[in-house]
């Protein structure tokens, strides 16, 4: 199982990078259910060692990129973010430390995986991964657009991602008489 789930984990986040066309200093939240993965229903099953699996083929492959990972937590700390101080330096961080019932299994891994973790209420992210279901589009910039993954498993979770794009604002300029017409 371990092979398993480290192969689909970094097949997700090596094809997310593509589609996404990240590059350096990108940031992308990862949204993580450990037991979905395993089979079980959301927030009813929380491996720390599924979690840890999972992070460690994810942070590997986004340091080789140089993109940042963002671990939301689960709602118990109100999907809070944890993240590298140096991705975020603007940020406001929040007193607290996730742990597996608190915080969730992921985060709990990134806080102890990051040199230097900080927690923050929100981020907003180039792209993201929701691994089981977990809602991430709060964390993501203002236009997200769908990602269909070919990789779309690990273990027995549903993977869904997502990259964003600037606005289009504008379009053809009316005048102010055209627009009394």
């Amino acid at each position: 199982m371990k092979e398993q789930l480290n192969t689909q984990a970094r097949a997700v986040i090596e094809e997310l990078y593509e589609k996404a066309g990240l590059k350096a200093g990108d940031i992308v939240v990862i949204g993580c259910s450990t037991s979905e993965i395993i089979g079980s229903r959301i927030g009813t099953d929380s491996s720390p060692e599924v979690a840890n699996i999972v992070f460690e083929a994810i942070y590997e492959i986004a340091q080789q990129k140089g993109i940042y990972l963002a671990v939301q937590c689960c709602e118990h700390l109100n999907r809070a973010i944890v993240i590298e101080k140096v991705a975020a330096p603007w940020a406001e961080a929040v007193n607290v430390i996730p742990q597996p019932k608190a915080g969730g299994s992921m985060a709990t891994q990134a806080y102890a995986h990051f040199k230097e973790p900080i927690v923050v209420e929100e981020i907003r992210a180039d792209a993201g991964i929701d691994i089981g279901f977990t809602l991430i589009g709060m964390h993501l910039k203002k236009v997200a657009v769908p990602l269909r993954l070919d990789n779309n498993k690990i273990g027995e979770a549903t993977v869904l991602a997502a990259r964003t794009r600037p606005k289009f604002i504008g379009g053809i300029r009316a005048t102010y008489d055209e627009r009394l017409l």
